[in-house]
């Protein structure tokens, strides 16, 4: 099955009943697919006058209850940056696949990048946090964008699936299983504000035609979900707690595979590089490398660094120019060495060997 296929087939069995979104390479085939099937199982596909359009239809069909998504790439992620700031304020789940080419601008349409991992933490304005994945292979596809609902729906955020075009155009054997878990969104009890959050942060969920009144708005609200844009305290308040329901939960979200914890030499991959790692570990398994490899990116899980003591340096490469290599090197004192590439050429098993064997 191809990338995008499999992260299609994967929102169809987590129960997505909602596509709204607008064509754009390499992320067009998970359109396509979710085109041809959502009708058969009871969903709705709208293709939408352009990616602005398309985040806010998934946005409005999650209030209504439904678990929805969309489907994009560089250019059209960059048009969602306003409305991706609207979900983060009224806390709206939503799942959000970027399918990464090279950029600035319309760059590559057709190559593979990792250009836009700082985009999805920090695109939209004001101080927010949000959860993003990033698959490796195809499985992982399916099954992170499985998992993407399931952490929308648990922190009501919008949650990012950051693959890559190489994972997206890659064809590969994949095992789907009959059915799949689901984690449910926590109603609303009766008789609590709209916006109260529990003891983790998060607030019930208010479904649209349930008998709930409910006002929704991107302005600083109170618990009602009232406008109240003049207090400093409750502004306050509020970002804080935004910000708090993720980052608080950050080793509960975290997802990441450890390969030879007592390494001195570590590679940090996420997305398409991990394979190039991989191949490097499968051809040079007396070599004793370390390979930390992320499947949720953010929020960052700094403590999985500590599970290398013996590390004397991190070796990260990425489709970029080091995008999460300055993120690591704010959690530890070993050093990062930053091996970017750019282009959509993916890392050569020799050209990793080349920066291993510099610090042997």
């Amino acid at each position: 099955m191809q990338g995008n296929t499999a992260c299609a087939e994967g929102a169809l069995a987590a129960g997505c009943r909602f596509f709204g979104g607008y064509p754009i390479t390499p992320s067009t085939e998970v359109a396509e697919h979710m085109a041809a099937k959502l009708p058969k199982t009871g969903g709705v596909f709208i293709q939408m006058e352009d990616e602005i359009a398309g985040i806010a239809a998934v946005i409005g069909a999650s209030w209504t209850g439904m678990r929805a998504m969309t489907a994009t790439s560089g250019p059209g992620f960059s048009l969602m940056m306003e409305n991706i700031g609207f979900a983060v304020m009224t806390e709206t789940p939503c799942v959000l696949v970027n399918i990464q080419r090279g950029g600035p601008s319309t760059g590559q349409p057709t190559m593979s990048a990792q250009g836009d991992m700082f985009q999805c933490r920090f695109g939209s304005h004001g101080d927010y946090s949000i959860i993003a994945l990033s698959p490796s292979s195809v499985q992982e596809m399916y099954e992170l964008t499985i998992k993407s609902f399931d952490l929308a729906d648990r922190f009501r955020v919008p949650v990012f699936l950051m693959a890559d075009e190489i994972i997206g155009h890659m064809r590969e054997r994949i095992e789907i299983p009959p059915s799949v878990p689901r984690v449910e969104r926590k109603p609303l009890a009766r008789g609590v504000l709209p916006f109260h959050p529990d003891e983790d942060l998060v607030p019930g969920f208010p479904q649209f035609g349930m008998g709930y009144g409910v006002h929704v708005t991107g302005l600083t609200h109170d618990e009602r979900g009232y406008p109240c844009t003049t207090s400093p305290s409750l502004h306050e308040e509020l970002v804080k707690r935004l910000v708090a329901k993720i980052e608080s939960a950050r080793h509960e979200i975290a997802d990441y595979r450890v390969t030879n914890p007592d390494a001195e030499v570590v590679f940090i991959t996420y997305g398409s590089p991990a394979r190039s790692v991989e191949q490097v570990i499968h051809d040079n398994p007396s070599d004793r490398v370390g390979h930390l490899r992320f499947r949720v990116v953010w929020p960052f899980p700094e403590k999985t660094l500590w599970e290398f003591p013996n590390a004397r340096v991190f070796l990260v490469p990425e489709q970029n120019l080091g995008q999460m290599a300055r993120e690591i090197e704010r959690h530890t004192s070993v050093p990062v060495i930053s091996l970017p590439k750019l282009g959509g050429a993916l890392h050569t098993p020799e050209e990793l060997k080349r920066a291993m064997e510099a610090w042997r």
